[in-house]
C-alpha cells in the first residue's frame, strides 16, 4: 500500500505556496515586499534558514492580502523559541503586535511558557515598556500585572515601575477606578528612583485634584515639594563642587516640581476656604527666579509659574471680597488670554459667594466661554463642569431661571459623562426643586440624559 506524505504546515511552506500561487519571482516578491530578495533567498532556502522577522512577516502578510496577524500561530516555536532557548529581540516585538492587533490567543500561548522560568519576567516587563511608551497604555496594563503578579521581590524595579505605571494607565478610566488605583499604587510611592518618585508625586496630587480629595492633594504636594527641594540641592552641591551634574531623567524640568508643590497645595487650600494659608503657597511659586540651573526650558516654566500665580493672587483676593481689585483682575486677564477661562470660573464663584453682579464681563467673554465645551481633556472637563454649575447658581439668583434650567441641564450631562456621582446627584436635585418652571422640551432632555440617550 502506498503511504502518502503529509507536509506539516510551517511559516516557510505558507509562503512557498501563496509565491507559487501568485507567480511571483524572489525578486518580485522583494520589489513588492520591500524585503531584500537576498534575505527572502536566506530565509526559505538556507539550511539553518535565516530567522524572519514580525515585521517582514507582516510585510509578506500584506502582498499575498492576508489578515492581520497570518501566521502568528507558527511564530513563537519557529522563530523565537527554540530547545528552551528564546530569542529576545524576535519574541518582544511579537508581543508587543499581538497586543496591537488583539491575537490574544498568541500572547497566552508564549505567556504560559515564559512563566515557567522566573527570569523570564523582563521580557514581560520590556513588551509592557515599549506599549506604554508608544501610546499603548491600555494594551500594557495586562502585562504590567503580569510583571506583578509573577514578581516575587516587591523591592525590585520591575515591580516597582510596573504599579506605577499601572496606576498611570488606569487614570482616566472613571473617578472609582481612579481613586482604586491610587490606592493600590500609594504604599509603593517612596520605593521608587527620586527620578520616578517626582513624577510619581505629581500623579498622585492630580489624580486628587480630580477627585476632589484635597487634604490628599496637600498631601502629596507636601511630599512633592520636599523631595524637590533635596533633589535640587543635591544637584546644587554637585555643581559647587565641580562634580558632573547628571541629568534628570523625568518628564518635567525640575523647577516644575518645586512649583507644583506650592501650586497644588495653594489649590488645595483655596478650595478648602483657608485663603491667608492658601496666600502663603502662592507666593512660593509666583516668583522662581531664584532657581539655579535653568535652562531655555526651565526659563519658559518660570515665566507659567508668575503668570499662574498672579492669576490666583487676584482670585485668592477676589474670593475674600476684594471686589475692588476685579478691574485690575481683567485688565489682567486681557493680557493673558489663556487665564480667562479659569479666571472667569474665579469671578462667578467670588459672585456668588459675595453677592455682586458681573452681566457685563459674562457677555464679554462669552465667546471664550462656549470653549469650555472641551470634553476631552479631564481637567478641562472638570472646569467646564464647574464653571456652569457655578453659572446655574447665578442665573438662578438674578432671576434667569429658564437659561438656568438650560445650563443645569448642560451640568447634568456632563456630571454623567464624567461619572461624577455627587455632582449628578446635585444636578437631580436642583432639577426637581425647580421642576414647576421647566419646560416640556427641559423636561424630555432631562428624562434624555437620564435614560442614556443624549
Amino acid at each position: 500500500m502506498e503511504t502518502r506524505k503529509t507536509t506539516q504546515k510551517s511559516i516557510r511552506s505558507e509562503i512557498d505556496t501563496n509565491i507559487k500561487e501568485n507567480g511571483y519571482t524572489l525578486s518580485k516578491l522583494g520589489e513588492l515586499s520591500g524585503v531584500n530578495p537576498g534575505h527572502l533567498s536566506e530565509i526559505l532556502n538556507s539550511n539553518p534558514p535565516r530567522a524572519i522577522t514580525i515585521g517582514q512577516l507582516d510585510t509578506l502578510a500584506k502582498v499575498f492580502k492576508k489578515a492581520p496577524g497570518w501566521l502568528y500561530e507558527l511564530y513563537p516555536e519557529e522563530e523565537c523559541i527554540a530547545e528552551e532557548k528564546i530569542s529576545r529581540p524576535r519574541l518582544i516585538p511579537f508581543l508587543v503586535r499581538c497586543a496591537e492587533i488583539g491575537r490574544q490567543d498568541c500572547i497566552d500561548v508564549v505567556v504560559s511558557r515564559l512563566l515557567e522560568n522566573p527570569k523570564n519576567v523582563s521580557i514581560l516587563f520590556t513588551v509592557a515598556e515599549q506599549l506604554f511608551q508608544t501610546g499603548g497604555k491600555a494594551m500594557s496594563v495586562p502585562f504590567y500585572q503580569l510583571v506583578i503578579e509573577a514578581e516575587k521581590d516587591s523591592h525590585s524595579d520591575h515591580f516597582l515601575i510596573s504599579q506605577y505605571r499601572l496606576f498611570r494607565a488606569l487614570q482616566g478610566t472613571s473617578p472609582e477606578d481612579n481613586w482604586k488605583a491610587v490606592i493600590r499604587f500609594e504604599p509603593y510611592r517612596n520605593r521608587l528612583s527620586e527620578n520616578h518618585q517626582l513624577d510619581a508625586l505629581l500623579h498622585l496630587a492630580n489624580a486628587c485634584y480630580m477627585l476632589q480629595k484635597w487634604k490628599d492633594v496637600e498631601r502629596y504636594a507636601d511630599e512633592l515639594r520636599t523631595l524637590a527641594i533635596a533633589v535640587y540641592q543635591d544637584q546644587l552641591r554637585k555643581k559647587e563642587s565641580c562634580k558632573t551634574v547628571e541629568m534628570l531623567h523625568t518628564e518635567r524640568h525640575l523647577v516644575v516640581y518645586y512649583g507644583q508643590s506650592s501650586l497644588l497645595k495653594g489649590v488645595a487650600l483655596t478650595m478648602q476656604e483657608q485663603y491667608e494659608e492658601a496666600e502663603k503657597h502662592v507666593i512660593k511659586y509666583t516668583d522662581l527666579t531664584w532657581f539655579e540651573l535653568l535652562d531655555e526650558i526651565g526659563h519658559k516654566e518660570v515665566k507659567k509659574f508668575n503668570i499662574w500665580g498672579r492669576a490666583n493672587l487676584y482670585g485668592l483676593n477676589l474670593k475674600k471680597g476684594n471686589v475692588s481689585i476685579l478691574s485690575e483682575y481683567v485688565a489682567f486677564l486681557q493680557e493673558h488670554p489663556n487665564e480667562i477661562l479659569p479666571g472667569m470660573l474665579t469671578i462667578i464663584e467670588a459672585a456668588n459667594k459675595h453677592n455682586f453682579c458681573i452681566d457685563e464681563l459674562l457677555h464679554r467673554y462669552s465667546a471664550n466661554l462656549s470653549s469650555f465645551h472641551d470634553h476631552q481633556n479631564p481637567i478641562n472637563l472638570s472646569q467646564n463642569f464647574h464653571f456652569w454649575d457655578q453659572k446655574t447658581e447665578y442665573d438662578f439668583r438674578k432671576g434667569n431661571t429658564s437659561q438656568a434650567i438650560d445650563q443645569l441641564l448642560l451640568c447634568l450631562d456632563l456630571s454623567d459623562k464624567m461619572t461624577y456621582h455627587q455632582g449628578f446627584k446635585r444636578c437631580v436635585t436642583k432639577f426637581w426643586k425647580h421642576l414647576p418652571h421647566a419646560t416640556n422640551e427641559q423636561k424630555d432632555r432631562y428624562e434624555a440624559i437620564l435614560e442614556g440617550r443624549v
